[in-house]
């Protein structure tokens, strides 16, 4: 006979109903969230100073590749040539670095230093219990030396 391998529908709704998945639902909309605030953070602080020594903007900093490029000024498009935008890229990187650098620091590094103190916490009460057992072991085997002294000093059982 075959074994009845489960369904996919039920496999599916064990994979939903397991609380990692909700973790991870819950951790990608607190990112989505996160994502917004160091963009405007980025957007309206960091790309400010760093325009401060150029235009007001990163992303209008770019160099063209194949000249000429023409810039419509109404709307920014590059009408002509082939520009390298590399002022959007240092801009998305401000963005990774900022972002990287909040979650280390006030997610990461707090859990790391939070779960060492636990595994540390854990290892002291095994230590205190491993001398416990062996203070118990110690006592038995009192217990056990003195029953055989009383046996063997007359009193025998009948």
């Amino acid at each position: 006979m075959s074994e009845k391998k489960p369904g996919v529908w039920v496999g599916f709704k064990t994979f939903l109903t397991r609380g990692n998945v909700v973790d991870l639902a819950v951790a990608v909309v607190i990112g989505a969230a996160f994502t917004n605030v160091v963009n405007s953070v980025v957007k309206g602080i960091i790309n400010p100073l760093v325009g401060a020594f150029g235009t007001k903007d990163l992303d209008k900093y770019r160099s063209c590749l194949k000249s000429p490029c023409t810039v419509d000024k109404a709307t920014g498009a590059v009408t002509s040539g082939i520009p390298i935008m590399w002022g959007t890229v240092l801009s998305a990187t401000l963005t990774f670095l900022i972002t990287a650098a909040v979650v280390y620091f006030l997610m990461v590094l707090p859990m790391s230093k939070y779960l060492a103190r636990q595994t540390a916490r854990q290892k002291a009460k095994e230590g205190t219990q491993e001398i416990i057992e062996v203070s118990e072991l110690e006592v038995l085997k009192e217990i056990r030396d003195a029953l055989v002294a009383q046996r063997g000093s007359g009193h025998s059982r009948e």
